[in-house]
């Protein structure tokens, strides 16, 4: 009895061996090369649109413009963000700060009820290392046997043709995918300027484009899945995450064990054999290099693969599809349909939350922002007629696409404003500053620190009031 226990607990230990180390890294610690097989199936064509559609809207993005503005700009240099045709400044990063509170509970949300579908089907990584770099391997050295081939053959006239044509598309496509997200930047009119004056005129953009199309080239070349499975926090996050009611894309064990051979004619209930044959067709379409039976690991990205790989594996032996599915660990352990736990109900209740807060104060956003201050290190200063006046400076930001002209008039206590240099012409989301006096008749101070209410108006339109404190004498 003793030696069938002793039996079993080897067998478990050696089934839980995986999670000791990286399917991609040897027991001396080097890389092991991942030649995933060409997937095939529903799976793989839904992703495959998906990828196009995301891959459309990435390069096209920058070309579409609302209003004059462009779809999507995060112009650092300039401080300058445009969503959607909407423009954003540094006084709007509140906005910001709660729209990646809103995306960081949803991505938790989301992961906590769907696993990592995020990263098989919607992470730049995938999209391009699946969508992009693998299709052009795998058309111009072929499948994955052929790859094993090519790469261990000596370098002759065929591998010296592949591999320079595979490699030299690849730089083309890390150039074109540099220049889109400088697009996102920079904007494409100035990307335009920047290609057309060379890099004698912008060495530094230059260099950096450069650099930066190595890192894209070198990622998508050498790195890999590799990003996904050391690189990437969100792989590590996932561990915390997941629980057994997870949807994630799991191997039905108790449906697929004991694994055998298949064998035509053969009743595989009598002879205590599950569905899965051993083909380790599903190991071989992995772009991670694991072995989906193994139960849910940190390399897998749910791209749905192994899904493709045993389903036409079941087709062909007379089995029903969904060996390997979408499902949680519950649901094939126990046979527990999907339940929308207290977890995720909490979760949806703070994204809820969050975003209601996020439209809120999208929807009452003003297209002004006018900071008043008074000069710092200056007293009040008594004219010869007897009026009190404070020195303000002022600086406005107009988020609107129109020019406007602006000017204030104090609105609490009376009194009347005299600008500074002249009046203040506000661009097309463009920020202006200025100064002027507030003048005041020392008998409507009522206190040495007095609330001075000042209107900004556009023409005869009031679009702002705008609330600053006024120092004189007490009376």
């Amino acid at each position: 009895m003793a030696d069938v226990k002793d039996i079993y607990q080897e067998q478990e230990s050696a089934e839980e061996t995986f999670r000791d180390h990286l399917s991609t890294v040897d027991k001396e610690g080097k890389r092991v090369w991942v030649y995933p097989k060409k997937p095939k199936g529903r799976f793989t064509n839904y992703r495959s649109l998906v990828s196009y559609i995301l891959l459309l809207f990435l390069f096209g993005a920058p070309f579409i413009k609302i209003d004059g503005q462009p779809f999507l700009l995060f112009d650092i240099f300039e401080r300058k963000f445009v969503i959607f045709g909407q423009v954003f400044w540094p006084q709007d990063f509140f906005l910001f700060v709660i729209g990646m509170l809103a995306s960081l509970v949803f991505i938790i949300l989301f992961t906590v009820v769907f696993g990592r579908i995020f990263c098989g089907w919607i992470c730049p990584q995938t999209i391009f290392m699946e969508g992009v770099f693998r299709k052009i391997e795998y058309w111009i050295e072929g499948d994955y046997m052929a790859q094993k081939k090519l790469d261990k053959q000596p370098w002759d006239k065929e591998k010296i043709t592949k591999k320079t044509i595979k490699h030299t598309l690849f730089i083309l496509v890390s150039v074109f995918i540099m220049h889109t997200f400088m697009a996102y930047l920079v904007g494409v009119d100035e990307l335009w300027n920047i290609i057309e004056e060379g890099p004698g005129e912008n060495t530094a953009g230059f260099i950096a484009m450069v650099v930066f199309t190595g890192l894209f080239y070198g990622v998508f070349s050498q790195m890999r899945e590799q990003v996904c499975t050391t690189i990437c926090p969100y792989g590590r996050l996932q561990g915390v995450l997941l629980d057994k009611q997870s949807v994630v894309v799991a191997y039905d064990h108790v449906r697929g064990e004991e694994r055998g051979k298949f064998r035509k004619g053969e009743d595989r209930d009598e002879v205590g054999k599950g569905d899965c044959i051993d083909c380790k067709q599903c190991v071989y379409v992995c772009p991670t290099g694991i072995d989906i039976r193994n139960g849910t690991q940190l390399e897998c990205i749910n791209c749905t693969a192994c899904i493709d790989a045993c389903d036409s594996i079941m087709d062909r032996i007379g089995k029903p599809r969904g060996l390997v599915r979408y499902a949680s660990e519950e649901n094939i352990a126990e046979k527990k349909p999907f339940q929308f736990t207290s977890r995720m109900k909490a979760y949806t209740g703070v994204l809820i939350a969050l975003v209601g807060v996020l439209v809120t104060l999208l929807l009452i956003r003003s297209d002004f922002e006018t900071t008043i201050m008074r000069t710092p290190g200056m007293l009040y200063q008594e004219r010869e007629d007897g009026m009190i006046t404070n020195l303000y400076q002022v600086k406005m930001v107009n988020k609107t696409n129109d020019a406007m002209d602006v000017n204030f008039k104090l609105l609490e206590p009376e009194g009347s404003i005299e600008m500074v240099g002249g009046e203040i012409d506000l661009t097309k989301q463009g920020i202006g500053q200025g100064a002027f006096f507030v003048i005041i008749n020392p008998k409507n101070i009522q206190s040495m620190s007095t609330m001075a209410k000042i209107g900004v108006y556009s023409g005869d339109e009031l679009v702002e009031t705008v609330e600053t404190k006024f120092l004189g004498p007490t009376n």
